[in-house]
């Protein structure tokens, strides 16, 4: 499996930018996509995920922000992203696993083993 992600940028604070993660190589029928971010001098965390059956989990502070689709025609996976912060400012990463997402100590979970270079997002005040 490889990803490849493209979008990211700067923007100012109330922008909006969108992210997509091209996928190749995917042949398991269930599976989960996840887009992940560091940010400066932080632990990777889960931004949003979509599964093969199409259920969807967001991290709470994008909630209403934070939109994630996914194209099968064309193997794309999208994050879009309104309402930026400069909080958001973060490397973004593709990750990608088989199975579907599974609900565990409190929160929606996918496995992975597979992640693409990232992207970077800038947010500025």
């Amino acid at each position: 499996v490889q990803l490849t992600e493209s979008g990211g940028g700067s923007v100012q604070s109330g922008g909006s930018l969108r992210l997509s993660c091209a996928i190749s190589g995917l042949v398991h029928s269930s599976y989960c996509i996840v887009w992940l971010r560091q940010r400066p001098r932080g632990e990777r965390e889960g931004v949003a995920a979509i599964d093969s059956d199409s259920v969807v989990s967001y991290r709470e502070e994008v909630v209403g922000r934070f939109t994630i689709t996914r194209d099968k025609v064309n193997n794309r996976v999208d994050l879009e992203m309104n309402m930026l912060r400069p909080e958001d400012t973060a490397r973004y990463y593709c990750v990608a696993g088989s199975g579907v997402m599974y609900y565990s100590d409190g929160v929606n979970k996918c496995d992975w083993d597979v992640m693409g270079q990232g992207t970077q997002v800038t947010v500025s005040s």
